[in-house]
Order: C-alpha cells, then structure tokens, then sequence
C-alpha cells in the first residue's frame, strides 16, 4: 500500500542516511576470508544454511543492498553475515520509496545497479524482467515458508513473502475507558461496531471534538478486504476478469457511508485517518500492521489496542476475514556479475534462515511470519496487531495486484465524499477504468490458491 511505504519511510528517517550510490568497488574493502571452517553451527530446518563455506573463495566483493525503509533491520542482516564472511562487503543504501521505483529499475539495466533490492509486488510487473532466480529448490522454501508456492513462475522463484499483512481495528484505550467502555465491548459485527463508534464521538454542540471512527485516505485498503467478508472475490472464476461493480462493495460503500451519516465521524474532520488517530482526535481506525510500529515511533503517547475487524454476522465464519498482501523478500540483480549474483544467493540463503533478524523484521513491520519456525515464537503471540489476526488461514491473497485497484478505489471514495458523485456511478466507473488498465496485462489472481476458495460474479 502507498500510503504505508509512505509512512514507513518516516519510520526510519533519520535512523540511518546512507549515500544513494556507493562508491565502492565490486571488490570491496579489500578484506580475505581464510577459513571456511568457522565452527558455527548450520542454521535453518528444512531451508537450511551451512556458514562454513567460503563465499567468493575468500577473496573481496561488495554487494549494494536497496531498501526504502525499515533499514535499521536490514542492517542487522547484513552486519551478522558479514561477521560470519569478513570479505564480503555489503553497503545497505536507503532510497525513499517515492523515488525507488523510479530509479531502481533504470539502475537494474546495466551492471552497476544494487546487486540485492527489496521487492514490493505492487511493483512485480516493473521489475521482475531484471531478476535472478532464487538458487534454492521451491520444496526447501515452501517447508519453511507460507505461501512460497503461489510466488512460483514456470518453475521458478524470484521473491517470497516474508510476513503476511492485514487490516484491524486500532482504538485509543484512554478514550475507550473514558466511554465506559470495557474489554466486554470489543464488538464481534459491524453493527456493533457503529454503537462503540457513537459512545467514543465527542462534540462540542455540532462541532466534532472527536471522531468515534475515521475512515478518510484508508478506504482503498478496507473495500476489498470488506467485500471478501460478503464472499465477493476481486476476479471471476477466469482469474482476470476484475469483479468490483457487484452489490458486495456497494453494501460495503453504504455501511461506512451510514457511519459518518451517524455523526461519528467525517469527511472533513482529519484528512488522513491514521495521523488524526495519533494526534489524539480519533478513537479508532482501521489500519494495516504497519501503523503499530509508525505509532510507536510517531506518536509514543498514544495508548492503543487493537482488535479484528469486525464481521457482518456474529458466531459465523466468513469467507474471509480480510484480505492479506506479503511483505516480500529480497530480489537478486540478473545483471549484476556472476561473482556477485553467487554472493548474493549465498547471503539470500543466510537471510532466509536467520530466524533472529527475520522476527525483528517482522515485527518492525507489524506482519506475521511467513517463516513457519516463528509462528510459535512468544513476542510474535503477544504482539497487539498480530495477535489481533486471529486464524491467518481465513485471511485471502489475491495475488500481487497491479495498483490500479487502490487507485481507482481511492479515486472512487474521493468522488464519493467530495465530488458529490453517486456511489452507484463511482463503483461502475471504478470497473470501468481496472478492467481497461488491466487489459493487456496477463494478470491472473492468486485467489484459486486460497484454502476456501469458491467463485463469485
């Protein structure tokens, strides 16, 4: 999601700058490693890595590593594999996300891009023809990781996902007690969910002092998820052929609609739902696991919790919970030299299996491990916002979707809201407009894969 890269760019500023570009050789800092016995000990389950080995017979080499956020993390992955292999020399370079998917693919054209990236699938069609295959066979990373076998492409792997990452209801627990309200309140439906929003609104006459719920600039990443609820899929039974012009997206339209119609929140009181949350003025929001750690960072103030979206029907069990999308794993240069693209492969191997690094990771990210051995782990159980999923196996991916459905249903919910456009007219001209830029795309969903998958128009 845009408005997450956006804000996770913020998260790091600052932690560490480093240059755009690094100066710096492919042979590094001229350091040897002479010992492939090293003692350690080999890491990983079925995925395994051995560190007793020479990376580049010992001989120097630099890797660059492009990420647009979260850097220190990256960092500790890099720093503990170069402890393990002292010659090799790998620069994390932080490249803001709004220039990154500019530059990153003009840089992967020639030898001289990063040799190492980090991937967003939003971005899949823009850069997969510059990438490597993962040198590791597709069994070892689905017995280790979640979901690796939907990311197959005529045989091969060129990303995973890391963590998998959904929505949830995040509610400022000063103001919910100061409403009366108890952990007996957390509602189950969405009805009960509109009575919580209207004892948490505030005002002052017909000023509102405080939003019970706010909604604005997040509702391209709810309607979707919302519509999975009803049992509505994004595709047809094809796979490509998007379905958003359907009466689940319009009941989803019209229950966020009567919210605000409520007075418990509105279109003109906090322009972005989430910075109004961490200013004090909302008492919930509906927000990706990315906004737990952009909340402990931005807004350390703020007391929250948090608790799975609501349903339509209580003591049932939808279709889906929600939608999901993976934050993905690292991305190997095909044009970088053989040497590097080697290194690379080995240090991708040394990332998969550092369990330590990848749950700091995770949760930097507020996902939850697609890395099976941490699905157990005490901190990623206790986390608030992972804890909140629930059953991540009710939880649907469809697939690396091209951006034009959060762009559309953003348009969508700004002609709604502002423009004074018939939702009706807004949710046809939405259709319109993704079934035109997908045209030519040969895109095709991943909902089949889903576990309760069944078609919908």
């Amino acid at each position: 999601m845009k408005t997450a890269r956006k804000l996770a760019v913020v998260l790091v500023a600052g932690a560490l700058m480093l240059s755009a570009c690094s100066s710096k050789s492919s042979d590094g800092d001229g350091v040897k490693d002479t010992s492939a016995t090293k003692g350690l000990p080999i890491a990983g389950v079925n995925l395994k890595y051995d560190p007793n080995t020479l990376v580049n017979d010992g001989k120097p080499i630099h890797l660059d590593w492009w990420a647009w956020g979260n850097i220190p993390q990256m960092q500790s992955f890099a720093d503990a594999y170069q402890k393990i292999h002292p010659n090799v020399d790998i620069t994390v370079v932080n490249q803001p996300w709004d220039d990154y998917w500019t530059k990153l693919p003009l840089q992967l054209q020639g030898p001289k891009g990063p040799a190492i990236f980090n991937v967003h699938n939003s971005q899949h069609e823009n850069i997969i023809k510059y990438m490597a295959p993962y040198d590791i066979p597709i069994d070892e990373l689905a017995a280790d990781y979640t979901n690796a076998k939907a990311h197959v492409i005529d045989g091969k792997v060129y990303y995973i996902d890391l963590g998998l990452m959904s929505g949830a209801i995040y509610y400022n627990k000063d103001m919910w007690t100061k409403a009366g309200l108890t952990d007996a309140d957390i509602p189950a439906t969405w009805d009960q969910f509109r009575e919580v929003a209207k004892k948490l609104t505030v005002r002052d006459g017909t000023k509102l002092k405080q939003a019970g719920f706010n909604f604005n600039s997040s509702q391209s990443a709810f309607q979707s998820g919302m519509a999975y609820q009803l049992g509505q899929n994004m595709f047809a039974a094809d796979g490509e052929t998007p379905t958003v012009d359907n009466p689940a997206n319009m009941q989803v339209i019209q229950r966020f609609l009567q919210m605000y119609e409520d007075g418990t929140g509105s279109k003109d009181f906090g322009t972005e739902a989430t910075t109004s949350f961490g200013q004090g003025q909302s008492a919930m929001v509906y927000a990706w696991g990315w906004y737990e750690g952009s909340l402990r960072a931005d807004f350390p103030k703020i007391k929250f919790g948090v608790f799975r979206t609501p349903l339509p029907t209580a003591g049932t069990t939808p279709y889906a919970f929600d939608r999901y999308n993976g934050e993905s794993t690292l991305g190997i240069n095909k044009n970088a030299s053989a040497e590097q693209q080697k290194a690379a492969q080995d240090f991708l191997r040394f990332y998969l299996t550092d369990s330590a690094d990848m749950k700091a990771l995770n949760l930097s990210l507020g996902v939850f491990p697609a890395y099976k051995p941490l699905a157990d782990d005490p901190d990623i159980k206790a986390d608030p916002a992972l804890q909140a999923y629930g059953d991540i196996t009710r939880y649907i991916w469809p697939g690396a979707v091209p951006s034009t459905f959060e762009d559309n249903f953003t348009k969508m919910w700004q002609d709604i809201l502002y423009n004074k456009v018939d939702p009706a007219k807004a949710l046809t001209a939405a259709q319109q407009k993704i079934t035109t830029d997908l045209a030519g795309k040969n895109f095709t969903s991943a909902e089949h894969l889903y576990a309760a998958y069944a078609p919908s128009n």
